[in-house]
């Protein structure tokens, strides 16, 4: 059963943008922290950006500082993750991590996070 639903991921091309969705099913998302993760075919996942329950706080990792932006909708039960200028190296399965927090905590550790969705994929490419 899903707790997290990616969905968004394209084929686009370089300088391109995308908004990837992560929407929560079984839980309401107001007191998580939710995290954007990456993995490339061979590479370990790698944090991308992370907002706060409250949405207060956000964290990127400096490979898409500038160019992707975090945010969420609390009434919607979603995480938007705003990408522009993408590049090919962004190419990748972006997932989408919630945790449960008392704080206004975020990071981009995967050991941070307990629930998952499955991964949309994401191809920058001419």
């Amino acid at each position: 059963q899903l707790q997290l639903a990616e969905s968004g991921g394209d084929l686009v091309q370089p300088g391109g943008s995308l908004r990837l969705s992560c929407v929560a099913s079984g839980f309401t998302l107001d007191y998580y922290a939710i995290g954007w993760f990456r993995q490339a075919p061979g590479k370990e996942r790698e944090g991308v950006s992370c907002i706060s329950r409250s949405g207060g706080r956000t964290t990127y990792a400096d490979s898409v500082k500038d160019r992707f932006t975090i945010s969420r909708d609390n009434a919607k039960n979603a995480v938007y993750l705003q990408m522009n200028t993408l590049k090919p190296e962004d190419t990748a399965v972006y997932y989408c991590a919630a945790r449960f927090s008392y704080t206004s905590r975020c990071g981009l550790e995967v050991g941070f996070f307990g629930s998952w969705g499955q991964g949309t994929q994401v191809t920058v490419s001419s």
